[in-house]
């Protein structure tokens, strides 16, 4: 089962100063947000591997849509992050099916590593949800100048009978970061910790 696609939209921020200051070179962070139909709105279905296999696409097509908006390579990301909303008629399963089984590996694919698990969030709402898109580096969780999230919303999504996905990259950690921790040149990138 392919994904029915009613929209995407593409976000892109850039944080050029904070508190004052200049951020040089400026934050950036783009999601991508794909409006589906639920094929399993208002009833209980034990099998959602249909589900899963949407999850696989939207990873492909979601993550390549953020990257092209940063105008980088895909390698050059360095945070990541993955959210769903379902709408009423859905369950946050639904959310679940989609973001948790395979959706990583294309994920992964298009970034050309991710050693660290992809920080991911998921809720029931209507239109108007926000979404809240956590995000972490892609190869060290520990990496505190990275843990930050990105938050989007579509007037009109989801409706009763529709999921929002998204995926978010970064090109960098959070603006003027200064909290300490492992930094980006020491990452080793094997475990996905450090």
């Amino acid at each position: 089962m392919s994904a029915i696609i009613r929209k995407i939209v593409t976000v892109v921020e850039e944080t050029q100063m904070e508190m004052g200051r200049q951020v040089s070179p400026p934050t950036r962070r783009a999601a991508a947000i794909a409006v589906i139909e639920n094929p399993f709105a208002g009833q209980y279905v034990e099998d959602l591997s249909p589900l899963i296999a949407i999850g696989e696409e939207l990873g492909e097509l979601l993550s390549k849509r953020a990257v092209a908006a940063l105008g980088i390579d895909g390698a050059k990301a360095q945070s990541y992050g993955k959210a769903a909303a379902v709408g009423e008629n859905g369950e946050l399963e639904h959310a679940a099916a989609i973001l948790h089984p395979k959706m990583g590996a294309p994920v992964r694919k298009v970034l050309s590593k991710g050693a660290a698990l992809i920080p991911s969030s998921k809720k029931r709402g209507g239109p108007g949800t926000t979404l809240d898109i956590p995000l972490g580096h892609k190869d060290a969780a520990f990496v505190r100048s990275h843990f930050d999230g990105m938050e989007v919303q579509i007037n009109d999504a989801p409706r009763a009978n529709e999921i929002m996905v998204a995926v978010a990259v970064t090109d960098s950690g959070r603006p003027l970061p200064r909290v300490g921790g492992l930094t980006v040149a020491e990452i080793k990138g094997e475990d996905g910790l450090r």
